[in-house]
């Protein structure tokens, strides 16, 4: 299937930060994806990164503020570019152009397109750390937040080109990449910068859990994670507050940028932090793979492999069942999503999954078939059924961006019938 960014009109553009050198990254791993690609460095980008570089990795010329007023040109450069464009990233976003573009001024040809644009802007700003917390910035950021298809992806912790840790560094192009693929991974294409989860909190778990059989061996499956960890981007993206908890996962270290993780190896230690955390949550994703058994007593030493088949062979318990947990303890208007990894003929898993969702008493089941070629643990793609308590609905195969923005949106229409059947009347969140 084709990716999400393939024919897409993407202007990426870069503004006065040391960040700037990253910016080429970012271009080419969005033209490998199929996006077609224009940039734009102002004046003070120029001085840190190449035109020549961006126009070579982009396939097309290089904008630049001496550009703008070119007599040549039948119409306004920043109106021709603001209309082409699919999508806007700003990548790095220095204080001087938030400033620019929060007051509202055209001065300069990046600063001229901002205003005239009407796609989605994704923003990643970069800056010393001291900057970024001071509180001017702070409330340009707000007011740059509160405008119409703006897509923020806050600077990640870490050292900074000035030598100093904190925050202020970029979001890393891999990261900004996936959000870009995210963003056009949406059904309804006019809402692909809608903020519906703004304010509300989220967790999700993710990956397989690992239970010892010994100091060296463990029980586990396939899990990578991939599923929840784009559920959790997703979400932040949509404007949710995420928490990850995951147990041992195969994704790109980027894609946890951003989110609140915690990573944990055993059933036991996810089940502690889903308890702690549920009474504060809005919603929970059960997305992980949880192993089905432990051993009664852990191992402190390394069996040899004559013995493995006797310890094998008995010893063991069942995993708690951390989903029946979670809907025995919920507080009143969460919502809770589940995942079940089934192999069999349709009409058997979706009784399975009826089965499931009843006795588990959560409010969504995703019946997610792990045997169909191309789709499941470690795959890009994904399919099933998504299960409610009187209705079924078939997900045909599809990437696991577009399923996450499916699955998200079922929980959101799941916690408004639940408000509405409550208290009779229409609530959103």
């Amino acid at each position: 299937m084709p990716g999400p960014l393939v024919g897409r009109h993407v202007l990426v553009a870069a503004s006065g930060s040391i960040a700037a050198v990253k910016t080429p990254l970012l271009v080419s791993a969005l033209v490998k994806a199929g996006a077609v690609v224009r940039c734009l460095v102002t004046p003070s980008a120029e001085r840190l990164v190449s035109a020549v570089a961006l126009a070579s990795l982009s396939r097309h010329h290089c904008y630049c503020d001496g550009d703008q007023w070119d007599p040549s040109r039948s119409r306004p450069l920043h109106i021709e570019l603001a209309e082409w464009a699919d999508l806007v990233v700003v990548a790095p976003m220095s204080a001087s152009t938030l400033s620019r573009w929060s007051q509202g001024s055209g001065e300069g040809l990046l600063a001229s397109v901002l205003l005239a644009t009407e796609v989605p802007v994704l923003v990643a700003p970069a800056m010393n750390t001291a900057m970024w917390h001071h509180p001017a910035v702070q409330q340009n950021w707000r007011v740059v937040q509160s405008f119409p298809g703006v897509v923020p992806l806050l600077p990640a912790s870490g050292l900074l080109a000035c030598d100093r840790r904190g925050d202020g560094r970029m979001a890393d192009p891999m990261l900004i990449e996936l959000a870009a693929a995210a963003l056009f991974s949406r059904s309804e294409e006019g809402a692909i910068a809608d903020r519906d989860w703004e304010g509300k909190h989220l967790m999700v778990s993710a990956g397989a859990t690992h239970e010892p059989i010994d100091q060296a061996r463990v029980l586990t499956n396939r899990s990578t994670g991939h599923m929840g960890v784009l559920l959790a981007q997703v979400a932040r993206l949509r404007g949710a507050t995420v928490q990850l908890v995951h147990g041992p996962i195969s994704v790109p270290e980027p894609w946890c940028e951003g989110i609140e993780c915690i990573p944990v190896t055993t059933a036991d230690e996810m089940q502690r932090v889903l308890s702690d955390r549920q009474p504060s949550l809005d919603a929970i994703a059960m997305v992980a793979a949880v192993a089905d058994l432990r051993r009664a007593e852990r191992l402190e030493t390394k069996v040899s492999k004559q013995q493995l088949p006797e310890l094998l062979a008995s010893g063991w318990s069942q995993v708690p069942d951390l989903l029946a947990a979670l809907s025995k303890h919920r507080p009143r208007g969460q919502t809770l999503l589940g995942f079940a990894a089934l192999a069999g003929e349709d009409a058997a898993l979706i009784a399975q999954g009826k089965a499931k969702l009843d006795a588990k008493g959560c409010d969504l089941l995703m019946v997610n078939p792990i045997d169909r070629l191309g789709q499941g643990f470690g795959d890009q793609a994904n399919g099933g059924w998504l299960l409610g308590h009187d209705w079924t609905h078939e997900m045909p195969l599809m990437s696991k961006l577009t399923m996450a923005h499916q699955l998200l949106d079922a929980m959101y229409q799941s916690h408004i019938a639940a408000a509405a059947a409550a208290d009779g009347r229409n609530e959103s969140w």
